[in-house]
């Protein structure tokens, strides 16, 4: 008989040896910043106390169908380089996903609700008389020829504007989202790293726009004595500097990034763990370490007005608990009327996510 037989797939409880070292793999390029052999080098450390392989498939075997399978690749001549590829980076936003917003896999691809009815492309219950305007897509045929017959009757039957009647679509709201990242020496001091999470979020929230919302944009920068812009596959590579935190150049960059979007719906989220402690003037750096600089502080909070002033709300995730910090990014929120999470390294991914959602929902006119 031909076709096919369909039965409930049963997976391995223990899984393949590739699957077990690729999932490890994958975790470490997070912390190594996308370097492989820093990766294969801890991944070895860890097999030799652990005991991941055996005799059957060794450490050789693996870095083989890691080539075959098109996730890592050989960056010279001689092969004594190896570096991750699109399809790895790919992988990479899409487990981050997966770990912090993996509740909300399920749902409609591409498409947020809003309150306001308009333009858009899902149907609602409400019905209205047709107006100037209104594309033929929206007009109820059924309820419209009913209401011709009612008026008119079989008789002398004809279809009139008065007898249109139109199905009220949702609005579809689009959003410009500018995601700012501290990358100064602070996020790896004191023995622990902030920047692992902070970059895992924005991973997550990359893939997540581009594949439930692709209508929206995201633009990704970071800022530490300077800010630029960094593309999304750059992500995986992030890594800290020998950096003061620029918090102005980075606000400037993002304001910039956003003057050239066309949507009305403009947000800025800024996870960082600490104070401005550096502006530049000409070509020189004006950095102030300790305490809170009344001149950086000010330079800081007038582009939070400014922000304000052009309805661009910024929200804050604070990844540091001392309280003359948290006084800071309160006075920063106050100023520019935004948000601000006092959140822990785990909470980051689903704080971020809900604000997101949030301010998706507004529609600015």
């Amino acid at each position: 008989m031909l076709g096919h037989r369909f039965t409930k797939f049963i997976p391995s409880p223990s899984g393949s040896t590739f699957d077990k070292l690729f999932d490890l793999f994958m975790q470490i390029l997070t912390y190594t910043s996308g370097d492989v052999a820093e990766a294969l080098h801890w991944l070895n450390l860890l097999d030799r106390q652990h005991h991941l392989t055996g005799e059957g498939y060794g450490m050789g075997d693996f870095i083989e169908d890691l080539k075959k399978k098109g996730f890592i690749k050989e960056d010279d001549p001689g092969g004594t380089r190896l570096v991750i590829t699109a399809k790895t980076e790919q992988t990479i936003r899409q487990r981050s996903l997966e770990e912090i917003f993996g509740k909300l896999k399920k749902g409609r691809r591409g498409e947020h609700r809003t309150p306001q009815a308009g333009m858009g492309d899902e149907p609602t219950t409400d019905r209205r008389k047709y107006q100037f305007g209104d594309v033929i897509e929206q007009i109820d045929m059924t309820s419209s020829l009913r209401n011709a017959q009612i008026r008119h009757g079989l008789g002398d039957f004809r279809l009139t504007e008065d007898d249109l009647e139109v199905v009220e679509m949702e609005y579809k709201s689009q959003t410009s989202t500018v995601l700012m990242i501290d990358i100064s020496h602070s996020m790896i001091l004191y023995g622990e790293d902030r920047i692992t999470p902070a970059k895992k979020t924005a991973m997550a929230l990359a893939e997540l726009i581009t594949t439930r919302y692709p209508k929206d944009t995201l633009d990704v920068l970071v800022f530490g004595n300077d800010a630029w812009q960094i593309e999304i596959k750059d992500l995986p590579y992030l890594d800290v500097g020998p950096y003061h935190t620029n918090a102005v150049a980075g606000l400037e960059l993002a304001m910039d990034i956003l003057r050239r979007r066309k949507n009305n719906n403009k947000q800025i989220f800024m996870i960082t763990d600490g104070k401005p402690t550096c502006l530049k003037e000409g070509l020189n750096y004006y950095k102030n370490p300790f305490g809170l600089d009344r001149k950086i502080l000010n330079r800081t909070l007038r582009l939070a007005a400014q922000c304000r002033r052009l309805h661009i709300p910024i929200t804050t995730f604070m990844v540091a608990s001392d309280p003359y910090l948290q006084k800071f990014v309160r006075e920063f929120t106050r100023v520019n009327q935004g948000r601000a999470f006092y959140t822990s390294l785990q909470g980051l991914g689903e704080y971020l996510f809900e604000d997101y959602v949030r301010n998706r929902r507004r529609r600015v006119r």
